[in-house]
C-alpha cells in the first residue's frame, strides 16, 4: 500500500493515511489503498478497534482536484461509486471506527470521516464540503451522511454555502464527539480506543450493528433488531463473564470474544 499504514497495538488497529504533499488528498490510488487494508482488518480477528488518521497538517483536505478535474461524466460516476464503496465498507466494519481528525478535513475528508463511528478533532482540525465552489457536489456521501448527523438545515447551509468550521464548531452542531489539544489529540484517541476493546467485542460488535441498522429503519424493525442482538449474549461466553464478575463484585480479567 503506497499512501496507508496499518499498525497493530493490541487489539487496536491504527489507519494511517500518508500523503502529505497532497495533504493527504484522496485519489484512485488511495482508495485501492484503503479498500486493500479494509481486506486486512477484516480478516484480523484479533483487532476490535479501528483508529484511522492522517500524517502531517491534514486529515483528509478532500478528493484531488488535479486528478478529479481530467474525469469525464461516466469516468466521475465510476469514481464516486469506488469512493461511497470504500466508505460503505467502513462504516459497514463490524468493529468500531474512530477518526482521529488532526488537520482539515473537507469535502471527501469530511466524508470519509463521517464514514467512521466517533470523531475525534483536534483544536485546529476544520471541516466543510466545499464543493460547489468547485462546480459540483459532494460524491462520497456527504448529502447523505452530514445530515443525518447535524440535522436537515445546518446541513442544507454547510453544503450551499460551502463554507469551513472549526472544530468547536463542528462538535457543537454534533459533527465531533470530542475536540482536544494537537498535542493530546492521539494519546486521547487511544485511551478510548483501548478502553473499547477492554469491553466484551462481541457485544461490542453487535451494539454497532443495532445502532447502524436502527437509524436505517423504523423504531418497532430496530427495537426488534435490538432484542435479537441482546438474546444472542446470553449464548456467549463473555456475557458469562461479565456478569459472574459483576455478580462477584470483581472485575473480569479479560473478555474472550467468544
Amino acid at each position: 500500500m503506497e499512501f496507508v499504514k496499518l499498525e497493530q497495538q493490541g487489539h487496536v488497529g491504527i489507519l494511517t493515511i500518508n500523503r502529505p504533499k497532497a495533504l493527504n488528498a484522496l485519489n484512485l490510488t488511495m482508495l485501492n489503498d484503503l479498500n486493500s487494508a479494509l481486506d486486512q482488518i477484516e480478516a484480523n480477528d484479533s483487532l476490535y478497534v479501528i483508529i484511522l488518521t492522517g500524517v502531517g497538517r491534514a486529515f483528509v483536505a478532500g478528493a484531488d482536484i488535479r486528478e478529479m478535474n481530467k474525469l469525464s461524466a461516466i469516468t466521475a460516476k465510476s469514481f464516486a461509486d469506488f469512493g461511497n464503496q470504500v466508505l460503505l465498507r467502513i462504516e459497514n466494519l463490524s468493529i468500531p471506527v474512530i477518526a482521529v481528525i488532526n488537520g482539515f478535513a473537507l469535502g471527501g475528508g469530511c466524508e470519509l470521516a463521517m464514514a467512521c463511528d466517533i470523531r475525534l478533532a483536534s483544536e485546529n482540525a476544520t471541516f466543510g464540503h466545499p464543493e460547489v465552489g468547485l462546480g459540483i457536489t459532494p460524491g462520497f456521501g456527504g448529502t447523505q451522511r452530514l445530515p443525518r448527523l447535524v440535522g436537515y438545515a445546518k446541513a442544507m447551509e454547510l453544503i450551499f454555502t460551502g463554507r469551513t468550521i472549526s472544530a468547536i464548531e463542528a462538535a457543537l452542531i454534533g459533527l465531533v464527539n470530542t475536540v482536544y489539544p494537537p498535542e493530546e489529540l492521539m494519546a486521547k484517541a487511544l485511551e478510548m480506543a483501548h478502553y473499547i476493546a477492554d469491553q466484551a467485542p462481541i457485544a461490542v460488535r453487535l451494539s454497532k450493528q443495532c445502532i447502524r441498522q436502527g437509524m436505517q429503519t423504523d423504531i418497532n424493525t430496530a427495537a426488534t433488531y435490538e432484542a435479537l442482538a441482546f438474546a444472542f449474549c446470553f449464548e456467549t461466553e463473555d456475557k458469562n463473564a461479565g456478569m459472574t464478575a459483576f455478580l462477584e463484585k470483581r472485575a473480569v480479567k479479560s473478555f474472550e470474544n467468544r
